[in-house]
């Protein structure tokens, strides 16, 4: 296993070593200054022309269908195709479990922006009962792909319709579940704020939150941790913890649980 940095801390239901997100411009700064994203290939593990992505996990071909034709490179059209954000995720979740760092077995999970589904199935496939949400138009992709991968005995899995900041009163099966995933959610500062509602509504204290991100603009990410960090306690998952077949610096990985509540002593005793 690998060494832990000194620094590092384990966070939620994680069990490897994360890296304290210290600021929000300073993990920003670091990542751009150190792994220099834009030098590396885009779409390292995917093809966003192709009709299908074929990628092996939990012991298996998995065939995620894709729709290139109504992916047009314009900001939040993601859920027509794989992202390497949910490529790594995916398989980060996969090697993460057979090293018996994460225990997705029996827990419930739900995956926000779903798209064509890869997290989600991977997710049932180690045996986490899974609620894959995205919007109304991107239901039946998603759906499509869910029911393809995934026989019977293969793992739980449902689709579920939800607006990121709008809907507060969601199905029950969304709220608090053990593991909350993302790949690629992070990608507009319009979108940030209802996203981080959407977060905070869903995510309970025993809640882990697993992002993926591709790394594609600086202000974006750090209009996220800045806002992020108010109700969350944020870590980065670095590389070496990562599967090591799909390892990219165009991606970073983020861990966040929830700050503990203050009790009302702690309140009382901040006015003074």
């Amino acid at each position: 296993m690998d060494e832990e940095p000194e620094s590092a801390v384990v966070m939620g239901a994680y069990g490897g070593p994360a890296r304290p997100v210290e600021t929000a411009a300073g993990e920003t700064m670091l990542l751009w200054s150190l792994g220099d994203p834009a030098s590396h290939r885009p779409n390292a593990f995917v093809r966003h022309g192709a009709g299908a992505l074929a990628i092996d996990a939990c012991g298996r071909r998995l065939t995620l269908h894709q729709s290139p034709s109504n992916f047009k490179g314009a900001s939040g059209v993601t859920g027509a195709v794989v992202w390497d954000s949910g490529v790594v995720l995916a398989k980060f979740l996969e090697h993460a479990a057979d090293r018996g760092l994460l225990a997705a077995r029996g827990a419930r999970a739900v995956e926000l922006g779903a798209g064509c589904g890869l997290v989600g199935v991977v997710a049932a496939l180690l045996g986490a009962r899974v609620v894959a949400t995205d919007l109304p138009d991107r239901l039946r992709l998603l759906r499509k792909n869910l029911e393809e991968n995934l026989g019977p005995g293969d793992g739980d899995a449902r689709v579920a319709e939800l607006v990121w900041g709008e809907d507060d009163d969601p199905d029950p099966d969304l709220m608090h579940p053990e593991l909350l995933l993302g790949s690629d959610v992070v990608y507009s500062e319009e979108a940030v704020d209802d996203l981080l509602a959407t977060l905070s509504l869903l995510a309970g204290q025993n809640t882990t939150v697993l992002l993926a991100g591709e790394l594609r603009n600086d202000v974006v990410l750090e209009c996220f941790l800045e806002a992020a960090m108010e109700e969350f306690v944020i870590g980065c998952i670095e590389q070496e913890q990562w599967h090591p077949d799909f390892r990219t610096n165009r991606v970073a990985i983020f861990i966040l649980v929830k700050k503990k509540p203050q009790s009302p002593e702690s309140s009382d005793l901040n006015c003074f």
